[in-house]
């Protein structure tokens, strides 16, 4: 490992490559160096990978490529913080947490700007992530004053029973590239708040992100190894945190493939596991829905961080009897979507974030034409390599890939249907169980849909469902465990309990 001094490390060599870069206010929020044991680490300029806007392809930044390695050092840091960290009474871990909380809503307008050059979202969305990411700290600031013992009654003469919670011990964070800020707090301010230490590996396409908050975390008093930030390439950091016994839990959101060999890699040293996988969401429009509003809502689950989302509605269902009027004026919403650069005021639908979500995005579409689809809208002339214009196919078949396969990309497939219990088989076949949309002005048909379909999460007439009070994940092969909330908390401890003779 290779330390350097603040100064020497807080902009990039070359930040001018990106004139955006300028209009940081705080230019030592841009990191380039992993954050271990206290250190900004990784220091070599033949050991980076390079960070580029997926608007323009500029560089934003060259980021250390750290390993195995250094992995290993970080879980050590981690390891020989943990009792001083889970020792501290929660108020004093809830007071740390509401400084970085301050701290990252004080520097939002920078962390946007860093997110929306190195994930390509427009600024208005990125804006928006920060104060969601911000709003997790301080849900886990309080909560961390709320883990309380209970008292069981005693089946035994003479018995006193306690049961209380206590930290887990390391905790493996992995997150991902499409809410690089707001994936890491809701992980991490969990894990903190119950008095583990984190270890975290952020995507190599957006590290920058992690390694900002790792910077306020240290300004607002965060101990050394308590909370460490490891970039470089995945696999050789994501398994010697699997394989490592002092880690405890590992918290991973990505794909449901990935998520089983990580599954299957932690499997050797037991580790508690907190997953939100891939999500398939469908979205049901029933015969009595306002048609305005059905339209509205499926903007909303469909292209928001330009359909790079789980949550995002991949298989849209409109009853037969307003199907047609239906993909007449989604499609119009669609055409008039302006994409461009995330910088662009006006913009509302960014890059892709590489170039294999567009290839994939662009098979699932030939596919679906293939199978007797038809494009309602788009695409027209890209406005860069990384840019896919807003797509909508209509008379979508199930089978086609599109249909089964989540879709990272801002197209939507639209089909029909004709009676409740059909939908619901449909919208039900799938390994996926995220998320799943009802519209319908039916109260009762709402409560059926909430219990009959086969979803962690349902939204009935609305989009935004998510925040720090909910539960957030999915049932079948879309996660365990939740996060947000007190059960967020509880992922990260473990129940001791104490039986005490008082004869």
């Amino acid at each position: 490992m290779n330390a350097m001094t603040d100064a020497a490390t807080s902009i990039p060599a070359k930040a001018d490559t990106h004139p955006a870069l300028r209009g940081l206010k705080d230019p030592r929020l841009l990191r380039e160096m992993a954050y271990i044991d206290g250190h900004w680490t990784g220091a070599e300029a033949d050991a980076r990978f390079e960070i580029h806007d997926p608007a323009s392809g500029l560089t934003v930044a060259r980021v250390s490529r750290l390993g195995a390695r250094e992995a290993g050092l970080a879980v050590e840091a981690a390891a020989r913080a943990l009792p001083g960290w889970k020792a501290l009474l929660p108020h004093e871990r809830a007071t740390r947490l509401r400084a970085w909380h301050d701290l990252i809503l004080e520097a939002r307008a920078d962390l946007a700007l860093v997110m929306t050059l190195e994930q390509g979202k427009p600024l208005s969305e990125a804006l928006g992530e920060i104060s969601y990411a911000a709003s997790f700290v301080e849900w886990y600031a309080e909560e961390a004053k709320r883990l309380n013992a209970e008292s069981v009654t005693s089946h035994l003469p003479g018995a006193e029973m306690l049961v209380r919670r206590e930290a887990l011990g390391v905790a493996a964070l992995l997150t991902p590239w499409n809410f690089p800020s707001a994936m890491l707090t809701r992980k991490a301010a969990a894990a903190l708040a119950a008095g583990c230490t984190v270890v975290a590996h952020p995507s190599s396409y957006t590290p920058l992100s992690a390694l900002a908050l790792a910077e306020l975390a240290e300004r607002a008093g965060i101990p050394a190894g308590v909370f460490n930030i490891v970039t470089g390439d995945a696999e050789p950091i994501a398994n010697r945190f699997c394989d490592d016994e002092r880690v405890r839990v590992v918290s991973f959101t990505g794909s449901t493939e990935i998520g089983r060999k990580i599954a299957a890699r932690c499997a050797g040293t037991v580790k508690r596991l907190v997953m939100e996988l891939g999500g398939h969401a469908p979205l049901i429009v029933f015969e009595d829905a306002k048609l305005d509003k059905a339209v509205e809502i499926a903007m909303a689950a469909k292209f928001a961080t330009s359909g790079q989302d789980c949550l995002a509605a991949n298989r849209i269902y409109v009853h037969r009897s307003i199907y047609d009027r239906f993909c007449e004026a989604y499609g119009k919403r669609i055409s008039g979507l302006k994409v461009g650069p995330g910088l662009d005021a006006d913009t509302e639908i960014g890059p892709l974030m590489h170039a294999h979500a567009v290839s994939k995005a662009q098979s699932q579409i030939e596919d679906a034409l293939a199978r007797g689809a038809r494009r309602v809208t788009g695409p027209a002339i890209s406005a860069g390599p990384l840019y896919l214009m807003p797509t909508l196919l209509a008379d979508v078949s199930d089978d086609a890939l599109v249909m089964r396969e989540e879709t990272f990309a801002p197209v939507a497939a639209v089909t029909p249907f004709d009676t409740e219990d059909e939908v619901v088989a449909r919208a039900n076949a799938t390994e996926y169980g995220l998320v799943a949309y009802v519209v319908t002005e039916n109260g009762a048909r709402a409560l059926r849909l909430g219990r009959s379909l086969e979803y962690g999460m349902v939204a009935v007439n609305r989009v935004k469902i998510t925040g720090a009070p909910i539960p957030f994940g999915g049932v079948k092969q879309s996660g365990i465990g939740r996060e947000g909330s007190r059960h967020g908390l509880e992922a990260f401890t473990d129940l001791k309990y104490l039986c005490l003779d008082i004869n």
